[in-house]
Order: C-alpha cells, then structure tokens, then sequence
C-alpha cells in the first residue's frame, strides 16, 4: 500500500482494532484470515506447497489444503494483533506469555554475553520483545524498507515505544549495529527463517536446498554472543515463548564455514520448531528455488 491512503488505513486499523476486546481481535483476526485463503489462490497454491514440505507424504490432498487455510487464519489473527498491540499493554503481554527453556538465557545474561534471538515467521513473534524488556536487556532488531516509507516510520516509532530499537536494511550498516549494540549488553532479535536479500547461505530445509539469513550465525561469531533459536506459539488466547538449546559455534578453523555450518544447524532448529505447529507458519512467499521456478510457470 503505497502514499497517504495506505497509511492512513494502518493508522485507522491500529485506531479501530484498539479499542476492541483481544478476544474478538484475535478471533476475529483469525476469521478474516481464512476467508481471505479463498480470495488468493495463488497464495493458498504456495501455501499448500510450503504445507505438502512441513507435513510430509501422509496427509491427503484435502488435509494439505485445510492447512493452508489454517496459515491464513493464523497470519489473519496475527496482523490483528499487531495493530492492538501497544506499548501501554506491555503488562497484559507478559500476563498471557508461558515462557519455556528460559534458564540458559538468564545465565549468558549474567555471564555478560550478548544474546541473539533467531526467530521463524511463527505465531506472534512480536511477544519476544516484551520477554527480553522484562529481563532487562533492550532489545533491537532488523526491518525491511517498506515501499511505503510512511508506514516504516510509523513502524520504527511504534516498535520505540515498546522499548524495541530497529534497524531498516538498506540504511547504513544494520550488521555492525547489531555487533555494537550487543557489546552493550543488547538483544539481536532477527526473523531469520527467509532470505529476502537472497544473499544468504546453502541449507538443507525441510529436505530441499535454500538459501538462508547469515545475521545470526555471523553476529554470533563476531561477538561471541549466544545464539538461540526461539518458537513464539499461539496456544489458545495465550502464547508460548520457547528459548531452545543455544546454537554452539562450529568447529571448522575457516569463519565462513563456520559460519554456514552454524546456519545449517538453525535451520535444522527451525525445521522442529515449525514442526510443532505448521500451520502457525506464516510463509506466503516463494522460498526455494523450485518455488520461484513454479511461480515463473504459472505466469
């Protein structure tokens, strides 16, 4: 959504869905999601093909088909909660959190370490950063720059006010901000599941070679902070906020292998995170090669 127009329709989003109940946002969100599955074939066409790869050769044609209409439900009612979130409900965010396997977190914090949250497009990834702020530890992460340069300021003023500072790739050096910031003390959290600037790494994913982010794996060797794959779950109106087993560095005397190792081990991690829940996946997007081939034949 690009302009005035586009703007002023995430503010009257955020304006409006503010003032409903969270219950009736969230379901709501939910409900409009899955009824738009039926106005995007082909997204739901891409969504059924990222499902057929997370579910395996077991389910049938119609149960593939069912989850991805759950991604649309589950991304629906994310996109609500996005504009119902505010820094003022910061308190009834951390009430509703199960938070799990926090305890290595707690120790790289009192060991002085940095600490790098390498998070999928998974349920409401948004709760990571009112998690880290209760901890004490400011928390930063990386945006891309929307065509509308409106909502990305709007964007980065909103996640300020939840104590969240952002970096838009493209604008200056994001990576040696991040290095910086966790020499202070700082959370990286980064979405690290899709390469959107397609210079990521080779991994095996869910069977099929892709590429994949190199921020976290790279930012963990350059500051020797620890990395963990984390999984934010909805689970009924709550959420449950996973800290997984630290990513160890690699043992390969080359840095970009070492590197490109550690991404392959995430991306393992991953694998099992979205596991748990497939259907709270949001990827509508084309993310292996075959994807983009497939996409080119439909044209």
């Amino acid at each position: 959504m690009k302009g005035l127009s586009g703007y002023l329709l995430y503010r009257f989003l955020a304006e409006v869905l503010g003032r409903l109940p969270p219950a009736v946002v969230s379901r709501g969100g939910r409900w409009i999601g899955r009824l738009l599955s039926y106005a995007a074939a082909e997204r739901l066409a891409l969504a059924r093909r990222h499902m057929r790869r997370v579910l395996g050769s077991e389910p049938s044609e119609g149960e593939i088909t069912e989850a991805a209409r759950q991604m649309f439900g589950w991304y629906g009612r994310y996109w609500a909660e996005v504009f119902w979130f505010r820094a003022s409900r910061t308190d009834w965010i951390l009430e509703h959190v199960d938070v799990e396997g926090e305890v290595p977190v707690f120790a790289a914090r009192d060991a002085g370490r940095g600490i790098i949250f390498a998070v999928a497009h998974l349920g409401n990834w948004e709760v990571a950063a009112p998690f880290s702020n209760s901890l004490g530890l400011p928390i930063m992460s990386v945006a891309e720059e929307l065509p509308n340069r409106r909502i990305t300021e709007w964007f980065i003023q909103t996640r300020a006010e939840y104590g969240i500072e952002i970096f838009i790739a493209g604008r200056g050096s994001p990576l040696t901000s991040l290095a910086r910031g966790l020499k202070e003390g700082k959370v990286a959290a980064l979405v690290a599941d899709r390469d959107v600037t397609g210079t990521g790494v080779e991994v095996d994913f869910f069977g099929e070679r892709t590429t994949m982010p190199m921020g976290p794996a790279a930012l963990a060797e350059m500051t020797g902070a620890a990395l963990f794959p984390i999984g934010t779950f909805f689970d009924g109106d709550r959420y449950r906020l996973v800290a997984y087993p630290e990513i160890e560095p690699a043992d390969h005397e080359n840095r970009a292998e070492r590197v490109a190792l550690r991404t392959q081990v995430l991306a393992h991690a991953f694998e099992r995170i979205i596991g748990e829940a497939p259907t709270q996946w949001h990827l509508f997007q084309p993310n292996w090669p075959s994807d983009r081939t497939w996409v080119e034949e439909r044209q």
